[in-house]
């Protein structure tokens, strides 16, 4: 499920930057978090370091460094901002240059950057304040692109969380049936408010969608890994975590125990707008 189903009520619909406590509950399990997570596709991660001609690149919310692992193996020179200790630790003992902090409030120190890129971890960010500071920190013509991975379970085992996540968080403020809808739909919301948020900084051209379609095999395991390092599960009681759990491991294992799952990486990304030696 999306770490945060947009279909969240109240102001956090249109502000889910706003739910500190469920952005800051990442870092609980960080060495979890890294193992289990998935990667980003290599497709993205070439266009992405192909067009940062300078090498440069900013990873805003970069966790425990799995793009920015991803991009320095592409020949980019990555630099983290990410809010959480626990998580930018992880990042630091892959030698990944992390500066602990909110982005809204990060001080570039006057470094300029040929790329920002926010994988999935831009909705935690204000949009426009956000797109703003990063239009600050890049060279002209450098690109902003902020990115997702969607996934979609098979249709038993979406079921099955669902049945079990309504059961455990009654009145709990997450949509579960997003689980059984195809799999990018839940995340447009999230990339509607980013490209609104570059559109309204005056600091980028229109921004570009892009999507890459992948597959992995999960085994019943590497699946239940995974799962309390979703934003629905971040707090969720031991024991109520354990029953969701059971469900999936139940689902998975009426499957054969492994199935493939269907990924859309989905991005929104934006040059800035401005004449050479305008940045910073």
């Amino acid at each position: 499920m999306p770490t945060l189903p947009p279909e969240h009520p109240g102001p956090a619909r249109d502000e889910p930057h706003r739910l500190r406590t469920v952005a800051e509950s990442f870092g609980s399990d960080p060495g979890r978090y890294d193992r289990s997570r998935p990667r980003y596709p290599g497709a993205l991660i070439e266009r992405i370091a192909t067009a940062a001609a300078g090498g440069a690149v900013l990873d805003v919310g970069c966790g425990t460094g799995i793009a920015a692992r991803q991009l320095r193996a592409a020949g980019c020179r990555v630099r983290g901002v990410e809010p959480d200790a626990r998580m930018a630790a992880v990042a630091r003992r892959d030698g990944i240059e992390v500066d602990t902090g909110r982005f809204e409030e990060w001080d570039p120190t006057g470094r300029v950057f040929d790329a920002v890129v926010a994988g999935q971890a831009w909705h935690w960010i204000d949009p426009a304040a956000g797109a703003v500071r990063a239009a600050r920190v890049l060279v002209p013509g450098g690109r902003l692109t902020v990115f997702w991975n969607a996934f979609q379970l098979p249709l038993p085992v979406a079921e099955a969380v669902a049945a079990s996540c309504e059961r455990v968080m009654p009145g709990a403020p997450f949509d579960f049936s997003a689980v059984t809808k195809p799999a990018a739909e839940g995340y447009r919301p999230f990339q509607d408010m980013a490209a609104d948020g570059m559109r309204r900084s005056g600091g980028f051209r229109d921004p570009d969608l892009w999507r890459f379609d992948w597959e992995r095999r999960y085994t019943r395991d590497e699946w239940l890994e995974q799962m309390p390092t979703q934003g629905a599960f971040t707090r969720l009681a031991p024991d109520a975590l354990a029953e969701v759990l059971a469900s999936a491991g139940s689902a998975i294992d009426a499957l054969g125990g492994a199935f493939t799952m269907p990924y859309a990486t989905v991005a929104v990304s934006a040059a800035r707008a401005g004449s050479a030696g305008s940045a910073g």
